[in-house]
Order: structure tokens, then C-alpha cells, then sequence
């Protein structure tokens, strides 16, 4: 496992500002970023419980899916994946972040968007039981209490005395929960929501107690896992300037949104600002796919 790191965006900003990005995406070539965060404790829990089957959910290229196949593969267990979406039942091979998870010991069970909206019901649960035996859950997305205390390790003691300003893109709210968490008082957090609409501070006030955060959802490009022209030449951009990929899902759009935010002198002068690199980067070979059945430019970074 390698260590994350800060790296500093070398660029000229005004006002004195300072730019950093904590390099999460280097943690583990398979389990990256926040989702080595959220597994770790859930991993220690299901061997202590005596499971030996990890169950979890997720959709056609989900960094999740591929992250809880690794952490099965790495760490002895069976895994599950309930995959939204009937139809992709035939296309495994077309795909490669299901044919990764596959190629890693993951078994699939594939069911149909309406079925896969019922996956919190008990009734839901009754049948996976039935189907699969005995396993340990872990949600979609991986957010739960022992996945928001792997979150709230991210930020060092260094990062907490050094930094005026930490940002991370948002999905299920698990990781900008475990930083709001472990963050000091003076420091802001800022979310940069991946989806549209604005129930995710709702979803996060279950986690934490303080104060100190927001949920910007100005920098979705449209909703979840959605990209344009500008976000897709944003993201080849920045690789060129920094030799730093960025996912068009969810790091690359916060990245996009801070340093837009920049230039509009919404930080204070001399702020000092830590964004989260939360890998997913499996996901921009999905994207270039979809990218190139429209003729659109792709994304460009190094896959190995």
C-alpha cells in the first residue's frame, strides 16, 4: 500500500492563496481512495463477526463494486454485488469495472432498476438471504458509521494546523462526514455535491454535530456521472499542467468547482486550501467508452 500524500498545484492564484490536493487515489492500486477509507473498518468488523461473505450494491461503474471485490480478494472473503440494471447481465465483458470485479472472484446478481430501489427493504434483504446465505452487508456507496471512521483518519494532525479550507467532492456524504468530524474549528469544509438536488445536507447532519461545512451544488454538470465539453477539457487540462488525473464523476468536478471559486474571490486572502483526491479513476475507462460511441474527445490520463 502506498502512502497519500499533498501535492501543490503549481499555479499563480491571486490574493495569496495556496493550493493543495491530498493524493487519496495513490492508497491502493485497486481499493483507491475513499473507498480504502470506508472498507477498512467494515473489514475488521465482518472478521470479527466471523463472516466470510462481503454483499453490496452499486451500478454499472462504480468505484464501490470494484473496491469491495479488491478488499475481498486481499483479505480472504467471498463477494457479492447486487448490479443495478438487468440488461447488463450479457455485457460484463464490455464493461470494465464489472469485468475487473469479476476477474477479482466477485459474483454478480443482477436485478432490475425498479427491484434495485426496494434494496433497503427487509423483505429485499429476506431474499438476498435466501439466495446467498449468511454475508455482511455494506450499503451502497459504502457509507455507514464504521466507513465515516475510516474517513475521519484522512485529515493529518499536519493538515488540521496547517490548512484554512479542506474540500472533497460529495456522493453519499460518508467522507465529507468523516472530515467534518475530525476537522478543527477554524477550518471550513466544503462539499461539492456530484448529484443534483439539495438533500445531501440532510443526509450528512445524521453523521456530525459542528458547523463548520457547506454543500456547494453549483458544479454537478448536469447530475451523477454526467459531462460536457467544457468538464471533459477541464479534466485533460489540468493532467497537462500537473500530470494529476482527475474522474469526471466526482474529484474532477470539485476541482473544477474550487478553482472556478478561485478566480470568483470567494476564499479570504492567503487561504490555504486542501482538496481530496478520492480516486476513482477505474471509472474513466467506462466514460471514454461512452465518450467515444459519440465521437466526443476523451479523457486523457496515465492507466497504469
Amino acid at each position: 500500500m502506498e502512502k497519500s500524500q499533498n501535492q501543490k498545484i503549481e499555479m499563480v492564484f491571486p490574493n495569496g492563496i495556496e493550493l493543495y490536493i491530498k493524493r487519496e487515489d495513490l492508497l491502493h492500486p485497486i481499493i483507491s481512495g475513499n473507498k480504502f477509507r470506508k472498507l477498512k473498518y467494515n473489514i475488521q468488523e465482518a472478521k470479527r463477526l466471523g463472516h466470510t461473505t462481503l454483499l453490496t450494491f452499486g451500478g454499472a461503474f462504480s468505484n464501490h463494486i470494484l473496491a469491495v471485490a479488491g478488499a475481498g480478494a486481499e483479505f480472504g472473503f467471498k463477494t457479492i454485488g447486487i448490479i443495478r440494471g438487468e440488461e447488463l447481465e450479457s455485457k460484463i465483458a464490455e464493461n470494465p469495472t464489472l469485468a475487473k470485479a469479476q476477474e477479482l472472484g466477485m459474483q454478480f446478481y443482477f436485478v432490475s432498476r425498479t427491484a434495485y430501489r426496494e434494496k433497503e427493504e427487509k423483505a429485499f434483504a429476506n431474499h438476498l438471504h435466501e439466495l446467498f446465505g449468511n454475508f455482511y452487508m455494506i450499503p451502497e456507496g459504502g457509507t455507514n458509521e464504521l466507513a465515516i471512521k475510516g474517513c475521519e483518519e484522512i485529515l493529518t494532525d499536519t493538515d488540521k494546523a496547517y490548512f484554512t479550507h479542506v474540500a472533497c467532492a460529495v456522493g453519499t456524504g460518508g467522507t465529507i462526514s468523516g472530515l467534518i468530524n475530525s476537522s478543527t474549528e477554524k477550518q471550513q469544509i466544503i462539499g461539492f455535491s456530484s448529484l443534483k438536488g439539495a438533500f445531501l445536507s440532510d443526509v450528512i447532519r445524521n453523521f456530525v454535530v459542528k458547523t463548520n461545512w457547506n454543500i456547494n451544488d453549483a458544479y454537478h454538470f448536469g447530475g451523477y456521472g454526467k459531462v460536457n465539453d467544457e468538464l471533459i477539457q477541464f479534466l485533460n487540462s489540468f493532467y497537462s499542467q500537473t500530470f494529476i488525473p482527475l474522474d469526471p464523476v466526482y474529484t474532477g468536478k470539485m476541482v473544477f468547482g474550487v478553482l472556478d471559486l478561485i478566480q470568483k474571490e470567494y476564499f479570504p486572502p492567503n487561504a490555504k486550501i486542501l482538496m481530496i483526491h478520492t480516486g476513482g479513476l477505474q471509472g474513466i475507462k467506462g466514460m471514454n467508452f461512452a465518450l467515444q460511441s459519440k465521437n466526443n474527445e476523451i479523457i486523457r490520463y496515465d492507466e497504469d
